[in-house]
């Protein structure tokens, strides 16, 4: 499928509010949910106007990302352009989600150019913000805090990926077209490996007494109960919600 012009826009404007530091869907600068690949391919497809395409290759380029975390300020890789880009693509190639994990991993590397991009012309205002302190100017501080690199970032990050989204989909359907047998076969299962990493690294992250327990029961109820995901999703959000509500048991003398 083609990709127009103001599908290609909109895709952008998706990555623009899943990248860290935009303020309108995240609180206090923090990650916005739109950064989460399944969430951005679901918004992507809905664009293409094939949203359940759009989940399943969003879910499938969230798994190598599902233990990311960005520590003191680095980015290592960029889970949004992935998800966002990478669907975008997949979706207009018609890659299979296998492929469109492995379409997506590279993309996601080149999304750091632009979180240094940002964090590097945003050095200017911070230092016209702290003139602006020394002159007592509150109002003129709260402009360069929002709107200014605002502007940049919308631009270094919309602009980019609506000419990759425009022109790229025919690029990449040609590319898998001479991969046609063994190498997209290849492609295919490394894009099936790459799960499996994500999996193992969210793992060893939560493999603790008091976390651990908890995938046990998942893992029971999904193996030997044969329960569907979704119901044990709904039943974890029970248990966490008791969890977090009940008070702990007082431990001499303190709460």
């Amino acid at each position: 499928m083609e990709i127009s012009f103001i599908q290609a826009i909109l895709i952008g404007v998706v990555y623009y509010l899943g990248v860290t530091g935009t303020p309108w869907l995240s609180l206090l600068g923090s990650i916005s949910f739109m950064q989460k690949p399944l969430v951005a391919g679901t918004v992507v497809g809905i664009i293409l106007g094939d949203p359940v395409q759009g989940v399943i290759i969003g879910a499938a380029i969230q798994l190598p990302y599902i233990a990311f975390i960005s520590a003191g300020g680095t980015a290592p890789v960029d889970p949004g352009l992935a998800g966002t880009l990478g669907t975008a693509l997949a979706i207009a190639s018609g890659a299979d989600p296998q492929t469109a994990v492995t379409l997506a991993m590279p993309i996601g590397l080149l999304g750091t150019v632009i979180w240094v991009a940002h964090m590097t012309i945003d050095v200017f205002f911070v230092h016209m913000a702290d003139k602006a302190a020394d002159d007592g100017n509150l109002d003129r501080i709260n402009f360069l805090h929002v709107v200014p690199p605002q502007i940049i970032l919308f631009l270094i990050s919309v602009i980019p990926v609506t000419l990759a989204a425009y022109y790229g989909a025919g690029a990449v359907t040609s590319i898998l077209g001479y991969l046609e047998g063994t190498p997209l076969h290849v492609l295919q299962v490394i894009g099936g490996l790459l799960p499996a990493l994500g999996i193992a690294m969210n793992l060893r992250s939560i493999n603790r007494p008091n976390t651990m327990l908890f995938f046990v029961l998942g893992f029971v109820m999904s193996i030997y109960m044969g329960l569907d995901v979704i119901v044990i999703a709904v039943l974890g959000a029970i248990i966490a919600y008791l969890y977090t509500i009940t008070p702990r048991t007082e431990i001499g003398g303190l709460s």
